[in-house]
């Protein structure tokens, strides 16, 4: 599994059961490896209408309201997932790229793994991928792609069809949302803060996902959701979370983004002066 951004998983807190709209101040820690960091309540004072968020225990509180989930990696854990489906399309359809020309592709673990950290997006992986090694043969064209038509052609159609893969294998029942997740998302809720899921996937994916995974109930009463269909720029650009931000009708520097990709920390980083000039904190 990929390492996780310093604010990617939170494990579930015990938010006071009688300050649905209270507010209170609580700082993230990291815990053992495997395990989701741990936010801890700490009330400012008795009498405190606050809360906040920080990095560290030692860095100064931020007003927080609203909680930003990924979905892919976050609420579940995905890319084992996603890699079985791409190979079951390159398999599929006979994809065959050098070096390895004499069987189907297939992406190893190790392999997959730098990838999704490098490459976000499954056609811009494809892309990347082929671009570097060869466009492939396969059952729908005997001989490499050479236009640019037939390439986006070929990487449209295996995306579709490892989608539809995908949903199959989340709806069979044998995936489960990340432990914590879902008493988070509900704590959070009771707690007053506004919650939300942003994912860079297509939206029939997410929301098939999302109904599976944490239940229509708590779907439908989050206070926002975004998919890559939603945003022209599609995540690791933060505009999707920007945009979140104003549907919520809070202020940027106020939320909390829970992300798992290093490509998603990095571009955050990259943007640092963009998203202080939006009122995000990194």
């Amino acid at each position: 599994m990929a390492p996780m951004a310093s604010t990617s998983l939170l494990t579930p807190v015990s938010f006071p059961t009688a300050a649905a709209t209270a507010r209170r101040s609580f700082s993230t820690h990291r815990s053992p490896s495997g395990a989701l960091p741990r936010l801890r309540l700490r009330p400012r004072s008795r009498r405190a209408s606050g809360l906040a968020v920080s990095a560290s225990a030692a860095s100064p509180p931020l007003s927080l309201d609203a909680l930003i989930f990924d979905c892919d990696g976050v609420i579940l854990e995905s890319e084992h997932l996603h890699r079985q489906a791409y190979n079951d399309a390159f398999a599929h359809f006979g994809v065959r790229c050098p070096p390895a020309a004499d069987a189907p592709l297939d992406w190893d673990e190790a392999f997959y793994d730098d990838l999704q950290n490098r490459i976000g997006g499954g056609k811009p992986k494809m892309r990347w991928y082929f671009g570097e090694n060869g466009w492939p043969s396969s059952k729908l064209f005997e001989t490499p792609p050479s236009s640019d038509s037939d390439k986006e052609k070929l990487v449209d159609i295996i995306q579709d069809w490892k989608t539809e893969r995908y949903k199959e294998i989340i709806k069979s029942g044998t995936v489960e949302p990340r432990p914590g997740v879902l008493r988070l998302m509900d704590e959070v809720k009771g707690a007053g803060i506004k919650l939300a899921v942003c994912s860079a996937a297509t939206k029939s994916s997410v929301v098939l996902c999302l109904e599976n995974l944490i239940g229509l109930e708590r779907f439908n009463g989050l206070d926002c959701f975004l998919a890559g269909d939603d945003v022209k720029l599609k995540k690791p650009d933060p505009s999707i979370y920007i945009t979140a931000a104003k549907k919520l009708g809070v202020e940027s520097k106020n939320c909390l983004v829970v992300e798992d990709s290093v490509i998603g920390l990095q571009k955050f980083l990259s943007f640092d002066r963009q998203l202080k000039e939006q009122g995000c904190h990194v």
